[in-house]
């Protein structure tokens, strides 16, 4: 028996508004829209998605899993992500290193890598 990667589940405070900053972020669409979850997904039929769920408590810890994006221009996607909301973030990540480390407005960390050479 198989297994297929459905989704990845993330906490939110406010799951609209989280799951629409994403959908932007990724040029995804949500695909599943109800006030105690929100899907989005690249297209409806695409697997994994992202589903954001309501808690009442928020973000206190650096996360254990994160999303890392790779853009074709890092600096103009950076630009565009702080501009929609994210924030950047340290981690403790080394100088040097070859991605950046932002936040979306919820405080989850996600990083922005360089272009594949």
């Amino acid at each position: 028996m198989g297994n297929r990667w459905e989704n990845l589940v993330v906490d939110a405070r406010d799951p609209a508004r989280l799951a629409r900053w994403w959908a932007e972020a990724l040029s995804y669409q949500i695909t599943y829209d109800k006030p105690d979850e929100v899907e989005i997904r690249r297209m409806p039929d695409e697997l994994p998605g992202l589903v954001f769920v309501p808690v009442a408590e928020g973000k206190e810890v650096k996360n254990r899993l994160h999303i890392d994006l790779r853009p074709d221009d890092q600096e103009a996607e950076v630009e565009r992500l702080v501009d929609m909301g994210a924030r950047h973030v340290d981690i403790g990540q080394s100088s040097g290193v070859s991605w950046i480390v932002l936040a979306d407005p919820e405080g989850n960390e996600f990083c922005v890598l360089s272009p594949k050479r």
